[in-house]
This record gives C-alpha cells, sequence and structure tokens, in this order.
C-alpha cells in the first residue's frame, strides 16, 4: 500500500521540477518575440472587461495578464514560477498597468470558490501535469455564469510535433502525467470541464512566427530560451550522438514547416461559461 506521504513528497518534487524548467532559458523573451499577440486574442475571446475579476492561471510573465489590466479588469496573475513573474511587474509597469502576482500552483490554487468573473490561461495550465486536478481547480475558482477561456497549442501541430520529437530524449514521466498538447484537443478539455460549463465554443487557429529563417536558428533559439527544450538537452548533454539526433530532428521538422519565410502554429482557442445562476456582478 501506498504511503501518502511518499505521494505528497513525491508531487512536490514533481512541480519543483517543473518550476526549476520554466525558469531556464528566457521564456519571457520567446513570448514576447513569438507569440505576443496570442494573450491579446485571449482577452478578446474571454470579452475582458473594465471592473471584472479576472485570473490569469500559469501567467508566465503577463502575456495574458498585461492586456486584461489594460482593459481595465482587476487582475491576478498566478504562476509556480517566481522568476517569470519578476520579469512579469517589470513589463507590466512598463506598461503602465498594475496588477496582483501570486505564486501559485494551478492544481492547488490558493483562492475561493467562484471569487472570479473570468479565469483564463494562455499557454499555461496545458503544462500542469496532471489534467483532471488543473481542470477542477480553474472550474472551482470561475463563478457560475463566468467565463473560462484557453489557448493551448494542439498535438497535431507545430508546437506539438516538436514535444513529440523530444519526448525520445526525455526522462519518462511519473505515474498519471499527461503530455501537455492534449489540452489542444477540443474533446479531451471537454471531458476535464465537463457538464460543469456550458457554451462550450472551441476554434483551431494558426498562429503566423516569422522570426525563423532558417530551420537552425529556430532550433537554436529554442535551444537557449525554451525551458523544456533547455532541459531535454541538458538530460541527454553527456551523450554526444543524442545530442547530434535531436539537433537534426528539430532542424527537420523546422525545415519541413518552413514556408514563404515562416512558420504557422496551430493553437485550439476555447471558451466557456460556467454552468449555474450567475451572481449580481459586473459583465
Amino acid at each position: 500500500m501506498t504511503d501518502p506521504s511518499d505521494a505528497v513528497e513525491a508531487d512536490r518534487a514533481l512541480k519543483d521540477k517543473h518550476r526549476t524548467m520554466w525558469a531556464l532559458g528566457d521564456y519571457p523573451a520567446l513570448a514576447s518575440r513569438l507569440i505576443p499577440e496570442l494573450g491579446t486574442v485571449l482577452v478578446r475571446a474571454c470579452g475582458v472587461k473594465g471592473g471584472q475579476r479576472v485570473l490569469d492561471i500559469a501567467a508566465g510573465s503577463g502575456n495574458a495578464s498585461i492586456p486584461a489590466a489594460q482593459a481595465g479588469a482587476h487582475v491576478v496573475a498566478s504562476d509556480l514560477t517566481p522568476e517569470l513573474m519578476e520579469t512579469g511587474r517589470r513589463l507590466a509597469g512598463e506598461a503602465g498597468v498594475d496588477l496582483e502576482w501570486r505564486e501559485a500552483d494551478a492544481e492547488a490554487l490558493p483562492f475561493g470558490d467562484g471569487v472570479f468573473d473570468i479565469v483564463m490561461s494562455c499557454l499555461g495550465v496545458m503544462f500542469a501535469p496532471h489534467h483532471q486536478a488543473a481542470a477542477d481547480e480553474l472550474v472551482r475558482v470561475c463563478r457560475p455564469g463566468g467565463t473560462i477561456g484557453l489557448i493551448n497549442w494542439t498535438p497535431q501541430g507545430f508546437v506539438g510535433q516538436m514535444f513529440a520529437t523530444m519526448k525520445p530524449f526525455m526522462p519518462p514521466p511519473p505515474p498519471g502525467v499527461q503530455p501537455p498538447p492534449l489540452w489542444g484537443t477540443e474533446a479531451h478539455v471537454r471531458e476535464l470541464l465537463g457538464d460543469r460549463v456550458t457554451d462550450v465554443e472551441a476554434r483551431t487557429r494558426m498562429l503566423r512566427v516569422d522570426r525563423f529563417a532558417r530551420p537552425e536558428e529556430f532550433r537554436e533559439f529554442f535551444k537557449a530560451c525554451y525551458g523544456p527544450t533547455v532541459a531535454v538537452y541538458q538530460h541527454i548533454a553527456d551523450r554526444p550522438e543524442q545530442v547530434a539526433d535531436l539537433d537534426a530532428e528539430l532542424a527537420a521538422l523546422a525545415d519541413r514547416n518552413l514556408r514563404d519565410g515562416g512558420m504557422d502554429w496551430e493553437y485550439l482557442l476555447l471558451t466557456a461559461r460556467r454552468a449555474g445562476q450567475a451572481a449580481t456582478g459586473p459583465e
């Protein structure tokens, strides 16, 4: 029989590993150079308005939190990795907006039930290791009648293919951990949210990325900036043949997707309403 304390300790170690991984490289640089518009896309899809209470889960450096604050909402940006939030505070200051930053685990949020009008996540909650636990939390903290909004990479899109390419070079995940790109599958998200939401709208869209003229530029940028890629290369650093193989496979993936000076990265934009009678409050 498994000792409950062992499970708690294992989960703590897993979250520490995730926290460390996202502090590697320079994710804020990636977010600002490659995906800056996605935060605004999500804010608009959620219909964020002045006076609303908004929670951005796994907010990183504020790609969606800052546009939500610029729309006049009262925003809480939560993330597991303090280093990302430090950059977010600076960027928010430069943007002239004030929001609250809270270190928080997406699977155990430190907020009460139904306290937010909008709960959203832009390429963030998908990386929580236990999907159902994370989904339960984002529903729990949203008020009845409130909005849930998500942007996630799809399994079949470029980033999903990149994770599939890196998988053979990664250590095996602990039991119960699910792959992040599953959050980019409408059926999977609908199953996670269940009948606790209504009015689900799911749209698959493309993000045009034109920052890389050659496949090698993409690979080297991700090796330097993207935490999961940095972590994979650290894992195989003492195996030069595997490093060379991964180098070749990532470059080949980019080469297959580079067309007319850019790449199209597919993502799922999903919004839903928390089921139940809406409480009196700002809309």
